[in-house]
């Protein structure tokens, strides 16, 4: 798979990687042993960066990733994160990211977190004390790259003059397209971009199901696409699209991956997925490439984005 440039600070990765979080929570109940056989399948087939965060399962992300990955730990990077608590509230005070970062550090089992995020930024912490507090886990050792999840312009610009900001992690698919608002900003600074839920959280496979069908801890009843005046709507762009993937011989699924590793060289989307099947059908659409009319009919299909992103 191709390498792709994260910032300036020296982080490279696949062109795609790995997101972890459905591993452990979100989208109703996982098999840890299938889980550990997708993150290394993934691996097999070129894929060097796995993301996960403190949030996802509160340890037991971090613990299955860190163990998927322990025999091949020189060959991959791993981004973890911090600053959420169970109550869904905010928590970047310093202390408190140095506490998570040496619990993550244990339950990833490594001497060093290659990517740390601030998950969300935190209304009560200014985003310079947050960012030199990395900057300090940096010069400790513990920490290789800084990175901001979640972020706007201006925490980005003010992190940014404390310490390089190599890579900012956001939401980014066919269907939420917000994030190219700070596309001028990253190119100015230099800063790559982690795309999550590149297949808008199941969406752009071609199989969401409805609300009434999904299980009771599913996050997806509290997303809008999955919404009664919603739903139709979006199926209805999904099911052109896969028209389209269907006349190049591909899925809905690779196209959608295909179309963002076309935006920017320096985007980097995770979809993440328990079965080691659909992460080699996820794998493929590093080598598809679509042309300049693939692209007009995608945006004739989706103008806007997705109903309720």
């Amino acid at each position: 798979m191709d390498t792709r440039t994260l910032g300036q600070q020296g982080l490279t990765s696949s062109a795609l990687g790995y997101g972890a979080m459905g591993t452990v929570i979100a989208y109703g109940p996982a098999d840890e042993d299938e889980s550990i056989a997708a993150i290394r399948r993934a691996h097999e087939l070129g894929t060097t960066h796995f993301d996960t965060a403190e949030m996802y399962g509160w340890g037991d992300g971090e613990r299955l990733l860190g163990a998927a990955l322990a025999p091949i730990r020189d060959e991959v990077t791993i981004a973890t994160k911090f600053g959420l608590t169970p109550s869904w509230g905010q928590n970047s005070q310093p202390d408190h990211i140095r506490e998570v970062v040496d619990n993550s550090l244990r339950n990833l089992d490594v001497e060093v977190i290659d990517v740390l995020y601030q998950h969300a930024p935190d209304p009560n912490v200014p985003v310079e004390e947050v960012v030199g507090t990395m900057k300090e886990l940096v010069a400790a050792g513990k920490v290789k790259y800084v990175g901001l999840s979640n972020a706007g312009e201006d925490d980005i610009r003010r992190g940014h003059a404390v310490h390089p900001i190599s890579v900012l992690q956001a939401q980014y698919s066919i269907f939420d397209r917000k994030i190219e608002a700070l596309f001028p900003v990253l190119d100015e600074l230099g800063i790559g971009l982690v795309a999550f839920s590149p297949l808008a959280r199941g969406f752009l496979t071609g199989a969401a199901k409805p609300r009434e069908e999904l299980g009771a801890d599913d996050r997806r009843h509290q997303i809008a696409m999955w919404a009664p005046e919603n739903f139709a709507g979006n199926v209805a762009m999904v099911d052109r699209l896969a028209q389209l993937a269907e006349s190049k011989g591909i899925s809905v699924s690779q196209l959608a991956l295909a179309w963002l590793l076309a935006q920017k060289d320096n985007v980097v989307p995770i979809p993440g997925s328990r079965n080691p099947q659909r992460v080699e059908q996820n794998i493929a659409a590093a080598d598809i490439s679509l042309t300049d009319d693939d692209l007009v009919r995608i945006a004739e299909i989706v103008p806007h984005g997705g109903h309720g992103a």
